[in-house]
């Protein structure tokens, strides 16, 4: 219909290109902020928020924890902290970056003191971006395997199985019949090459190794026996991890204004797959039984009395929202002033719970069949994590009628659920270096972009090798650990007791407006007390129960754990250094150059002069942008 208003198709086409090649195709004609470009439509940002809040672990994490916490009864822990911990710092990211129009390092003009929280969320998202991606590769590479009438991992196949795979324990040994009339008891191979029989209910049994799971690691990974023998590069595992590098490039190439096209069917379609699989599992003998342990009649409400149970469910929320990431700070800025952040706040953090619960159904359902099919109890078939994702589920799907198909549509929402979160984490290191160098943004994001893409895929290349798996581990073990949470306590702390919660909520009403002091009751009480204090009990949590990772039993070398420790807290060490930094720069003795950087910057505000009000009248003009220093504010847009 856009065709139509115009005189000529052809001159509207020439008109669209002039206007994308002027600001490398970030600023539309209609944005609001034609410095920095805004979301073209409301569910653009919407879906993107979603799709980056809903990922990996809403499959293959959230359903564990609801089973063994207690079933249904994880759920009240699990929406009290969302109410507690989750919602408030969601909001306020969501508004803080909106309010500002700057990304996770430059809104911290808010409070100088306190810019190196962005960089330590910024540095996160970095070495987060380089393990998430290879797990997409993962999934692409399980989508490719499934391309075939049987899938590859259904059987023991003898060109990659040992003796130890099977779907059913392993007769070691058992007694027969001696010439005497006695019996003894003999190993089984002695047994078969001599012929004899077993002797009923004498049998010795060891667990064996699934397929699925013995392909996962002498096939995929091609594993090897620690971190400390690195082997060489899985070729196919590289290309994969190329292929998804290719496809998040290809997303983000144009910034939002492609991201947001692209979240339509990277986010809405892993609830089609959702679906089916329900539908599909629901129909399954067993299924009822899977989803009677996962949130059923198998509900344990004693488990509420264990505070594990409160820590497991505050945990999960923290991390399901991804907050204190950057992402949310970095996506709200493109919002156009008066967007009315709270409902989306509402809106996004409903929609990822609910989706982690109803995920657990369609899970649990296959569950529930493979453990019926097998023999076994819900509790021996049921895993977590990559266990979860690559070895009991695809052993489930490999037992229906029509496995491939079904391999390929778990397979590609695994995809699609891991790229817009990807999307999201590397548009907050574009977002970065747009606030930092806006002119060469403007004139490379392309090749900005692209050579952002090709360094993390370098750097990941590390994580395809045999022993990729432990590095993929290590990193998610130290880095998406305590330095989100250090920057989480960090950042609720300085932007509501030091900077201000009352006067941040008045920025807040400056954008969706006043609100009556009920309204904000529940707000205050969580952002000044109870999610800091939250936070915090989950951090001590957390260090008091570390332990060293592991991974299949292998424990990691001294190395290794050091190594771990080093890259958490070369993201971390960046707040005290920009604290000094900062005092260092400002004028005064010290006490009164504390005191300036725990003050907002004279170019804190509103991106845009109209929506600056009385409050904000006299804030600084900005001076003239360079690639050398933080952007300036400015009211009107600077000739090129």
């Amino acid at each position: 219909m856009d065709r139509l208003k115009c005189p000529s198709f052809f001159k509207c086409r020439q008109k669209e290109k002039v206007t994308a090649s002027s600001e490398n195709f970030h600023v539309g004609e209609n944005d609001e902020n034609q410095e920095r470009g805004n979301w073209s439509k409301k569910s653009d940002y919407l879906l993107s928020m979603v799709g980056y809040a809903v990922g990996l672990g809403n499959v293959w994490r959230f359903p564990y924890l609801t089973y063994t916490n207690g079933g249904g009864a994880f759920l009240i822990p699990y929406a009290i902290m969302l109410a507690l911990a989750g919602l408030p710092l969601f909001f306020l990211e969501c508004s803080l970056g909106q309010f500002a129009s700057l990304g996770p390092v430059s809104v911290w003009r808010v409070l100088p003191l306190f810019q190196g929280v962005g960089i330590t969320m910024v540095l996160i998202s970095i070495f987060v971006t380089i393990y998430y991606n290879v797990i997409i590769a993962y999934s692409l590479y399980y989508l490719f395997a499934s391309f075939q009438s049987v899938l590859p991992w259904a059987n023991c196949s003898s060109s990659w199985a040992d003796d130890n795979c099977s779907r059913k324990p392993i007769v070691t040994g058992c007694r027969v019949s001696t010439d005497t009339g006695g019996d003894m008891f003999m190993n089984i191979s002695w047994v078969n090459s001599n012929n004899f029989t077993c002797l009923n209910g004498t049998e010795v049994f060891r667990p064996g190794q699934l397929p699925s799971e013995q392909y996962w690691d002498k096939v995929t990974l091609r594993r090897s026996s620690g971190m400390d023998e690195t082997g060489v590069i899985v070729w196919y595992l590289a290309l994969c991890l190329l292929l998804a590098w290719i496809i998040v490039g290809a997303a983000l190439f144009k910034g939002i204004k492609s991201s947001g096209k692209v979240v339509y069917f990277t986010a809405l379609f892993p609830y089609v797959v959702l679906l089916i699989l329900l539908i599909r599992g629901a129909t399954l003998e067993g299924a009822s039984k899977g989803i009677s342990y996962y949130i059923g009649a198998q509900s344990n409400f004693t488990k509420l009395r264990e505070a594990e149970v409160w820590k497991d469910a505050a945990t999960q929320i923290f991390y399901s929202l991804s907050v204190a990431w950057g992402g949310l700070v970095a996506l709200s800025s493109y919002n156009k002033f008066n967007n009315n952040c709270y409902s989306d706040a509402i809106i996004v953090c409903l929609t990822n719970c609910l989706t982690s619960v109803f995920a657990g159904f369609a899970i649990f359902s296959i569950l529930g069949h493979m453990a019926h099919i097998s023999g076994k109890e819900v509790s021996q078939v049921v895993k977590s994590g990559f266990d979860l994702a690559f070895i009991a589920y695809p052993e489930a799907l490999a037992q229906l009628p029509g496995g491939p198909f079904w391999s390929i549509l778990f397979f590609f929402m695994l995809l699609t659920l891991g790229l817009d979160s990807q999307f999201a984490s590397i548009e907050t290191i574009t977002t970065t270096i747009q606030d930092l160098f806006p002119k060469a943004m403007k004139r490379m994001r392309i090749p900005i972009t692209l050579g952002c893409c090709l360094i993390l895929f370098l750097l990941g290349l590390v994580c395809v090798t045999q022993a990729g798996i432990y590095w993929v581990h290590l990193i998610d073990h130290f880095c998406a650990g305590w330095g989100i949470l250090i920057a989480a306590i960090l950042e609720i702390a300085g932007i509501i007791w030091i900077y201000g919660g009352n006067r941040f909520i008045e920025d807040i009403e400056m954008m969706i407006g006043a609100k009556r002091w009920l309204f904000w009751l529940w707000w205050r009480a969580c952002w000044f007390v109870i999610t800091p204090i939250l936070l915090s009990a989950i951090l001590v949590w957390s260090l008091v129960k570390f332990h060293r990772p592991e991974y299949a039993d292998i424990p990691y070398p001294d190395w290794g754990v050091a190594l771990g420790w080093c890259m958490i807290i070369f993201c971390i060490i960046w707040i005290p250094i920009m604290g000094i930094i900062k005092i260092v720069q400002a004028e005064g003795n010290i006490l009164q150059r504390i005191i300036k950087c725990c003050r907002p910057a004279s170019n804190w505000g509103p991106y845009l002069e109209k929506h600056r009000g009385e409050r904000y009248k006299d804030m600084a003009e900005p001076a003239k942008e360079t690639d050398h220093e933080i952007p300036t504010i400015s009211g009107t847009r600077k000739p090129e």
